[in-house]
């Protein structure tokens, strides 16, 4: 007989309740400092909300310089230090609207008013998440040439692409197409249309996949509430396993002061009953965005953080449990949560030449501009490209079959096969500057020195000032 095992019954009007009782309350504050805006959010707590709201400022392309952390007991608290992309304060107050009501919405799992949006006079990124067009997933091994096939061959089976994101990481690749009837212009939902879109696009991703290697090619119709787009890439290739490649070196604590590499330590605060997972890594935009991707579908809840950015580098310390109560016991659940960290972390850091694209807005768009990259020996390791209205924008890393810097000339040719405006914009790191390293530690009286530990410690800040910190909430 098998045995089911027991779980409480919750009434479904319960959420709703605590909501009225006590509703997401946010206060933007541009007095408290000369150099940023505080985003002050109280809430009653659910799992996720943590990752919606900080997706709310990213989608934004807002700058999250410093945040604190604190949910315990139903509730949460949350601040974080913001600015605009050139480090000022967000003083617009159509702009300010926005983010009070998409962060009260996000609680709720809906968005700002139309009439808000409309207002705000400016895309709210990611442009490329979509709900109303066919979505194409495929994963499969990097190679050069791969986005050019699956572009031409939906340019061949008749559909249009009016958003499209790649990423490359580990020598796998994940892609999402936005598709819709060429001719029509509407989503393709048709069973047999869809049937035969996928078979032909599975020929192209499995021709040159050798014996045991794994691939994947998915088309799903329009639905309410897709999963953001740059989320849902992470969960293809964490399912994807890009993660097992994710070693790392074992540098050991003392490696982390001046070092480029990601690094993540995890202790044991048993007092308090938390894990603790402390990561150091060069900083760039949507690092926090990531990073709770990972815990979050991973199954982990975050009860206290702190995250703090230093000239180019970035310290996050998280206290975290799973989400049935209990903490990382074990070596095997600390490695894969550790490769884990490492691979959301560097799966977004960009490799080769970056090159911004606007032109006139068409059919077959992406096939010739994926095209012209293959015709000149160039491989894209990182793409995103919308539209809006008759224009078409986006932007593309490309580097040489090899992995070096495309030169100058090959720059000049693709800006005449393209047409419309390409702009350069800037070198990346190469791909070997990007390596990491992970130190594991059983309990937090083991570790190593405090010289060796992050500066910026939760422990040191949360609990001796958690009174002081929830005072700052009074005046929401």
């Amino acid at each position: 007989m098998e045995i089911i095992p027991y779980q409480p019954y919750i009434d479904p009007e319960f959420e709703s309740l605590i909501e009225r009782i006590h509703p997401p309350r946010v206060c933007i504050d541009n007095d408290a400092y000369q150099d940023c805006t505080l985003v002050k959010v109280d809430s009653a707590n659910k799992h996720g909300i943590l990752l919606e709201m900080v997706q709310v400022l990213t989608d934004l392309e807002l700058v999250i310089s410093k945040s604190y952390i604190s949910s315990d007991g139903g509730w949460f608290m949350d601040v974080f230090h913001v600015t605009d992309q050139l480090g000022n304060k967000l003083t617009d107050e159509t702009l300010i609207l926005y983010i009070q009501q998409a962060l009260c919405a996000s609680r709720r799992g809906g968005g700002a008013s139309n009439e808000v949006q409309k207002c705000l006079k400016r895309d709210v990124r990611p442009r490329h998440v979509s709900t109303e067009n066919t979505a194409l997933e495929v994963t499969g091994v990097d190679r050069p040439g791969l986005m050019s096939e699956i572009s031409a061959v939906l340019y061949e089976l008749g559909c249009h692409v009016p958003a499209a994101v790649a990423w490359t990481h580990k020598t796998r690749a994940a892609c999402i197409f936005y598709i819709e009837d060429g001719l029509e212009g509407r989503p393709i939902t048709a069973p047999e249309m869809l049937a035969h879109v996928e078979d032909q696009l599975e020929i192209v991703v499995g021709a040159h996949h050798g014996e045991g290697e794994t691939r994947s090619v998915r088309l799903t119709t329009p639905m309410p509430g897709r999963t953001h787009t740059e989320r849902r890439l992470h969960q293809l290739m964490y399912a994807d396993r890009d993660y097992e490649l994710c070693r790392g070196c074992d540098g050991g604590a003392g490696h982390w002061n001046g070092c480029t590499r990601t690094h993540v330590l995890i202790d044991s605060c048993k007092e308090k009953g938390y894990s603790v997972v402390n990561i150091k890594c060069v900083d760039r935009p949507k690092l926090l965005f990531d990073t709770l991707c990972a815990l979050t579908d991973l199954q982990y809840v975050v009860f206290h953080a702190a995250i703090s950015s230093k000239g180019c580098f970035a310290d996050q310390e998280y206290f975290i449990r799973q989400t049935d109560g209990c903490t990382l016991d074990t070596e095997s659940q600390r490695q894969k949560l550790t490769q884990c960290l490492i691979a959301a972390i560097e799966r977004r850091v960009s490799h080769g030449l970056r090159l911004e694209i606007c032109t006139q807005n068409r059919m077959g768009l992406l096939s010739d501009v994926t095209r012209a990259f293959r015709e000149n020996g160039l491989s894209v390791s990182m793409a995103e490209i919308g539209t809006n209205g008759e224009k078409a924008t986006g932007s593309f890393y490309v580097m040489d079959a090899s992995g070096h810097d495309v030169n100058q000339r090959t720059v000049e040719l693709l800006k005449q096969e393209i047409g419309g405006s390409v702009l350069v914009v800037n070198k990346s790191s190469n791909r070997t500057s990007q390596t990491s390293s992970v130190s594991l530690s059983r309990s937090s009286s083991g570790g190593g020195s405090l010289d060796d530990r992050p500066k910026f410690s939760l422990g040191n800040l949360l609990w001796s000032r958690l009174e002081r910190l929830s005072g700052n909430f009074s005046l929401i």
